[in-house]
């Protein structure tokens, strides 16, 4: 266990993505006490407002990330300064994708349902620069042996088909199984091979003169929302608090 930490953690060339999470894991969670402070109204912070307009902190976020990310190109990666613009980039990361939903739907539905998207994105970029920290590459490419290394057509072959059946996991509507299965390998294949989601490009190409497949996918649907859906709300209001009610519609009249 210790040597296989010292081979893949603290390993001098990827200090700097260590640094990255650790400082964009960090700056979510102190950002998340901080808003929920504020909606208590408890402690001495506040919004920030300037001429009556008030600044999100995305704000400063995409300067700390703009700033990180030039600092690390023209930097070495093992010297301070590789270290420094890692946890700048990291900081701006986690400001930026805290309001991911904000920045998706171009309004101000932090504390709206809309708003768990945010929670959802910082916790899938966290899980997938852990597992390429962990030592996991791109496409399972650290599987091959070294033979299979040298030949490069054998390389790009295996890349490319495991792309392609993220793809096609992605277009059955199964995003978090594409994403961690671009970096582990088989995983997407689970996604590819079953049903797809029925709201999902797939679905609409492939379902539409197939009903019995149709109402398998919406009954898989169905239970798996049933049974996953609460208890990853529960989760999500755990981590980033639980948004305000959503105000009752009254029926239109005619």
């Amino acid at each position: 266990m210790g040597h296989w930490w010292e081979r893949n953690i603290l390993e001098p060339g990827k200090l700097p993505l260590l640094l990255a999470l650790f400082s964009f894991v960090l700056t979510f969670v102190v950002t998340r006490i901080i808003v929920r402070l504020i909606r208590a109204g408890k402690g001495p912070f506040g919004n920030v407002r300037a001429g009556g307009v008030h600044i999100h902190h995305v704000v400063p976020g995409v300067v700390l990330t703009v700033v990180g990310g030039f600092g690390a190109v023209a930097s070495d990666r093992h010297g301070a300064g590789g270290a420094i613009a890692a946890v700048v980039f990291g900081i701006g990361a986690g400001l930026v994708l805290d309001e991911f939903a904000l920045i998706l739907h171009l309004d101000d539905v932090y504390w709206s349902a809309e708003g768990r998207k945010s929670v959802e994105v910082v916790v899938v970029t966290a899980a997938l620069v852990g597992l390429l920290l962990a030592g996991f590459s791109p496409f399972g490419v650290n599987d091959l042996s070294q033979d299979e290394l040298q030949d490069r057509g054998e390389v790009i072959a295996f890349v490319t088909a495991n792309f392609l059946v993220s793809l096609v996991a992605l277009s059955k509507g199964k995003a978090r199984t594409a994403v961690f299965g671009a970096i582990v390998p088989l995983l997407a294949l689970a996604g590819a091979i079953r049903l797809a989601r029925p709201a999902s490009f797939w679905a609409r190409r492939f379902y539409g003169r197939r009903p019995r497949a149709r109402a398998r996918s919406l009954l898989r649907a169905y239970r798996h929302d049933r049974r996953w859906a609460g208890p990853q709300r529960v989760v999500q209001d755990w981590i980033g608090g639980k948004p305000d009610p959503s105000p009752a519609r009254l029926p239109r009249g005619d």
